[in-house]
């Protein structure tokens, strides 16, 4: 069975944490400092120090991620402990300040940490919720797989259009031009697809074969600026041979468009996975290079 990083070993982080909170609460309730709690204190020093050396050991998990064979741990005990040790890491600093806040580089770091720290909890949040979406929505395909049916059918629709009509051809081309998946970071968190609407118009489809006429009417053209209804009105009059043909396309161009949306999908909850990290990597870069100013600073006055 399947174990989580968050229950890692009977949430071993998560007591670690917990002890070392409770620890420092503790301790920070029971020094009374003159006049009151601050990071220059000898319970300041001590607590600022373990929250920086948890900082270095916290960015030291993406060196991690990358030693294959190391044999220092396994990557989900590190995960585990580096999400439980990094939420103790802003109760640290602000035990560490004696919760105290004005505007300066001190505090500059400690919002630092809450931005780090939040982007690391939707980190979090995402690894949970979206790889079971990512199986479910593939349904035991993958998304090669996906993009080859789709070129398949592509040609296939291609080849039906062009034994029914040029222009009809030329509409599919058309349609099948302008599909696009990814894109932009907008298009792929938002799953867009741009391709032209061709099936907007297919539920009128049924209504218009009840309807159909003796003959094509004069007011519908398959020219260049042909639409999905035009389609429709030259199946309605169309014979009946030319009309299974069309309905065999469209069906078509209809499974094709489940597996664009499918892919869509996939591909919005793939972003959703690695765009966060975009904002907590150079977040987590911002935290160093204060904390170490920070220290620079702490010695350089002391």
């Amino acid at each position: 069975m399947h174990e989580s990083f968050l229950a890692h070993r009977g949430l071993r982080y998560l007591w670690v944490s917990a002890i070392l909170l409770s620890l420092s609460i503790l301790a920070y309730l029971w020094h009374d400092p003159i006049p009151r709690p601050n990071g220059g204190t000898w319970l300041g020093y001590t607590l600022g120090t373990i929250a920086a050396l948890l900082i270095l050991w916290l960015m030291a998990f993406g060196l991690r991620k990358r030693l294959y064979r190391s044999t220092a741990g396994t990557l989900r005990g590190w995960l585990s402990a580096h999400v439980y040790l990094g939420l103790a890491v802003p109760v640290l600093s602000l035990l560490h300040s004696g919760f105290q806040v004005g505007w300066n580089l001190h505090t500059l770091l400690l919002a630092l940490v809450f931005a780090v720290v939040l982007s690391g909890l939707f980190g979090v949040w995402a690894y949970l919720r979206y790889p079971p979406l990512i199986t479910r929505n593939r349904d035991s395909a993958t998304r090669s797989a996906m993009l080859e049916e789709i070129a398949e059918l592509d040609r296939k629709a291609l080849e039906l259009a062009d034994r029914i009509d040029p222009k009809i051809h030329a509409l599919v081309l058309r349609s099948q031009q302008k599909t696009r998946l990814g894109g932009s970071v907008w298009h792929q968190l938002t799953a867009g697809d741009r391709s032209e609407g061709v099936l907007k118009a297919l539920n009128l489809l049924s209504e218009r074969q009840r309807q159909q006429r003796a003959q094509a009417p004069t007011g519908s053209t398959m020219s260049g600026g042909a639409t999905i209804l035009a389609m429709v009105d030259y199946l309605a009059a169309a014979p009946d041979r030319t009309g299974e043909a069309l309905r065999e396309l469209i069906d078509l161009i209809a499974r094709k468009r489940s597996l664009v949306a499918r892919i869509a999908r996939d591909v919005q909850f793939q972003a959703i996975l690695e765009i966060w990290l975009y904002l907590h990597v150079p977040l987590s870069f911002a935290l160093l290079a204060a904390l170490l100013w920070h220290v620079l600073s702490v010695f350089f006055y002391w």
